[in-house]
């Protein structure tokens, strides 16, 4: 009986190891500097510098995303220059059957449209060459290697300077260790799958005829089984609504007495202005920045009644009656708690802006207006 012949291996490239970042980049400048073009380098992490060591130019893809945009606003603008001007023509308003920036929002989605659907499938297809997902480099040693802790080169044998005897004796004075010839396996010789392969073809079918089914199936059926009506009846009550839960039969309620909302803090000095201007102190400084804030808080809220100078000079005469100076003796001998507890609760006509402006805000108004205070009621020694 004659002995079993075995297929003679065929090389795909001699691979090498190298230890540090630093060495991986001299190989790779080495490998283009001798002239090798079919060559790839392999690390556990991107490191910074390959493409310039490996001469890498801009990728294919690009040119590829540039025809299927191109060919998606080509194929836009035609095909609606052709529906509005000979399939379908429309007189709106006395404009031209052909209006152009009418058409230009969906020329620009068509266009980004087919040029990433394009270009993903070219990068799946082509570039990757699925569905052949085998590779000759798969579940070696040098693999798990530079996917761990290790940075690697790999010289293929179909590049037209290839010699196996002179690539490793190139790697070996460069200090690659682990030099390691890779044969392709006898199932990716034997196999070539393609796109057009039947049982991809095959595949790609059963799943979408999977999907069309499902979604068809759930829409249709699945949604109208009782009683799981997915929310289209639910139990609530809406704005305005009689409640038959609640003795007073309101269905909005108010929040329970006492309680306070999630990362709200409640106004400790609520009613007493005097706690107020005992205990608070504003934690602000006057800076340029927070008494800019100050200004523009003040003449938003403040100045309406109390004047851009806090004279109680109100700009809405004849609607409110016009509050006092804010250069009284009294107001200037305020201390500051006592100014932001009637920002915050209100005096007389004038309503909380608790609501409006918040804790930091109000802290910056009162800056600035010690700031006017000030400046309209200066002493000598304030200009010496």
């Amino acid at each position: 009986m004659p002995d079993k012949i075995i297929p003679e291996k065929i090389l795909y490239s001699v691979t090498g190891i190298f230890d540090h970042p630093d060495e991986i980049i001299n190989a790779a400048e080495q490998a283009e500097k001798a002239g090798y073009k079919k060559y790839d380098i392999n690390t556990s992490y991107p490191v910074h510098g390959m493409s310039t060591a490996m001469r890498i130019g801009p990728s294919k893809l690009s040119y590829i995303a540039l025809v299927f945009g191109l060919s998606g606003t080509t194929l836009a603008l035609l095909f609606m220059w052709y529906v509005s001007s000979w399939d379908y023509p429309m007189v709106i308003g006395g404009k031209p059957y052909f209006s152009l920036p009418a058409f230009i929002p969906i020329t620009f989605e068509v266009t980004v449209l087919l040029a990433s659907i394009m270009t993903v499938v070219a990068m799946l297809f082509i570039f990757f060459k699925l569905p052949n997902n085998s590779h000759p480099l798969h579940d070696t040693d040098y693999m798990k290697m530079v996917s761990s802790d290790r940075f690697g080169i790999s010289i293929q044998a179909s590049d037209p300077l290839f010699d196996e005897v002179k690539v490793k004796d190139f790697l070996q004075n460069l200090g690659a260790h682990h030099i390691t010839p890779i044969y392709f396996d006898e199932s990716e010789i034997s196999v070539k799958n393609t796109v057009f392969e039947p049982k991809f073809i095959g595949f790609l079918l059963a799943v979408f005829f999977a999907t069309a089914g499902f979604t068809y199936f759930s829409l249709n059926y699945i949604l109208a089984w009782g009683p799981f009506n997915w929310m289209w009846n639910q139990h609530k009550l809406n704005p305005q609504k009689r409640s038959e839960l609640f003795s007073d039969g309101f269905g909005m309620r108010m929040p329970v007495e006492g309680t306070v909302a999630r990362g709200y803090m409640p106004y400790l000095y609520k009613g007493n202005q005097a706690a107020a201007s005992k205990y608070m102190i504003n934690p602000l400084l006057p800076t340029k920045e927070v008494l800019s804030m100050g200004q523009q808080k003040f003449v938003t809220f403040c100045s309406p009644c109390h004047g851009y100078l806090a004279k109680g000079d109100s700009r809405l005469r004849g609607q409110f009656p016009n509050p006092p100076s804010l250069h009284s003796e009294k107001v200037r001998n305020y201390q500051d708690g006592d100014i932001y507890h009637i920002i915050t609760e209100g005096q007389n006509t004038m309503p909380s802006y608790a609501k409006q402006i918040t804790r930091e805000e109000r802290w910056a108004i009162i800056l600035y207006l010690r700031a006017l205070q000030r400046s309209q009621n200066a002493k000598e020694t304030d200009i010496k």
